[in-house]
């Protein structure tokens, strides 16, 4: 059995709510950078150079790549032989996105009640989703999500008479309806099977995978280049004013699901994606 105290989590969880909104994860920096060279609209070119710029002066004076420092979403993955010491463990994570928000000066977005609306001035709570694995590791991922484009997101229930055309559908008129509300060049992640809310769990943790790992289902690797290429033809563009770089990316998650169902959920991230991943 092995131990990891309360404070080690909140410390990592603070770094990470900091590192996020302030730096590109390697991957999304690579795709980014290659998308500046794939535009052939002069407008659209010349909004990605602004947005490489906004980047570089983020990194260089550390302060946050969006005003929307997001609310912050936690992927936790805890090992059945890990023991979490000096507390709860979500406490441990909600402090650590307090400490964060706090001390790296980033902008509070989470209110206490959805109807009500008062501030809790710390953005916490997180959202945190737990999955219980073999061993003694835990892995944290933090996902700060701004609400510009996590408004766009969608969930349909199709009939499994749709199938895979119905899909493409779905995820085409969830990106033409979000338009420039997304904050493109966009990130799009789907969410295929199991229920109602598990197709979204899918959707937002998609957006999290790494840029370069292809997924290991071959008619998925296919179906997220031909939406990529679909998407991209659709002429939104960069900020929405039109070209040919509308999304850097389609990352793609399925679950098995009911004979009756074929649920499909979309949850859209802005240009910068953000997310930090660490192993404890």
């Amino acid at each position: 059995m092995r131990s990891i105290s309360v404070s080690e989590i909140s410390r990592q969880v603070s770094e990470m709510c900091i590192e996020a909104n302030h730096f590109l994860s390697p991957d999304m920096k690579k795709v980014f950078e290659s998308s500046v060279e794939k535009e052939c609209s002069p407008l659209g070119k010349q909004i990605l150079e602004q947005l490489k710029e906004n980047l570089m002066i983020a990194g260089e004076d550390k302060i946050p790549i969006c005003q929307d420092t997001g609310m912050a979403v936690v992927f936790v993955k805890i090992g059945q032989e890990v023991s979490v010491e000096g507390g709860s463990l979500t406490d441990a994570i909600n402090q650590g996105v307090r400490e964060g928000y706090i001390n790296g000066y980033l902008r509070k977005s989470v209110v206490r009640d959805p109807i009500e609306r008062e501030n809790t001035r710390d953005n916490t709570p997180a959202v945190i989703h737990y999955d219980i694995v073999p061993g003694e590791g835990m892995e944290i991922t933090v996902a700060p999500k701004g609400f510009g484009s996590e408004n766009m997101s969608r969930v349909f229930m199709l009939k499994p008479a749709d199938g895979i055309e119905g899909v493409k559908n779905a995820v085409l008129t969830a990106v033409k309806e979000a338009g420039p509300n997304a904050c493109p060049p966009m990130v799009v992640g789907v969410g295929i099977g199991g229920t109602f809310e598990k197709c979204a769990l899918m959707a937002k943790h998609a957006l999290t995978r790494d840029l370069e790992e292809e997924s290991p289902i071959p008619y998925i690797r296919d179906l997220e280049q031909e939406l990529l290429e679909k998407i991209n033809c659709l002429g939104i563009g960069p900020g929405g004013l039109g070209g040919t770089v509308t999304a850097l990316a389609v990352n793609i998650e399925t679950y098995p699901t009911h004979i009756a169902g074929l649920p499909v959920a979309v949850n859209i991230c802005c240009h910068v994606n953000r997310h930090a991943h660490r192993i404890l």
